[in-house]
């Protein structure tokens, strides 16, 4: 009677491409999934500008784009953990803020001024985009009240005046 043969090991895979990708943890978090859709919803509304008479917007969103995959990355690569010297939920706050007030402003004016059909899909588009851009600065907005409740109430002698 003849023995088995051993199984063999499967190694795990080397580490390249898949390195870059974001862990499983942080893609099904509330902000990894608001960062992706910001990236993807940029990148859409991005090509649209390109392709349409409205090829002035074009800028906003590239930017954009950009901002949010760094956010993504930073995030998912716990750079807000390793450098603490920039608070993180603030400048993500002003990014949110002025990306949804700048994708509503050029929204509005590429759907009433272009008649093209990519001019309005990019429209559409930045609508929706302003809308996630608001939920994520809203979200953000409480972590900020949260974090500036926490800090005042651990130094509450800083705040009193002098001349008392």
């Amino acid at each position: 009677m003849e023995e088995p043969e051993p199984e063999p090991e499967v190694a795990a895979p080397p580490p390249g491409l898949r390195s870059l990708l974001p862990p499983r943890e942080f893609l099904c978090s509330r902000k990894g999934q608001l960062l992706l859709a910001e990236s993807v919803l940029s990148f859409i509304i991005f090509i649209c500008y390109i392709a349409s008479l409205a090829a002035s917007f074009m800028m906003a969103p590239l930017l954009e784009f950009l901002l949010a995959l760094f956010l993504f990355f930073a995030y998912a690569s716990k750079l807000n953990e390793k450098f603490k010297g920039l608070y993180w939920p603030l400048t993500d706050f002003l990014r949110c803020v002025t990306a949804a007030v700048i994708y509503f402003a050029i929204s509005i004016a590429a759907v009433s001024k272009y008649n093209d059909g990519a001019s309005k899909a990019a429209g559409v588009f930045g609508f929706i985009a302003t809308i996630v851009y608001a939920i994520d600065f809203y979200i953000t907005f409480n972590d900020l009240v949260t974090f500036l409740k926490q800090g005042s109430s651990d130094s509450p002698e800083g705040h009193k005046s002098e001349g008392r």
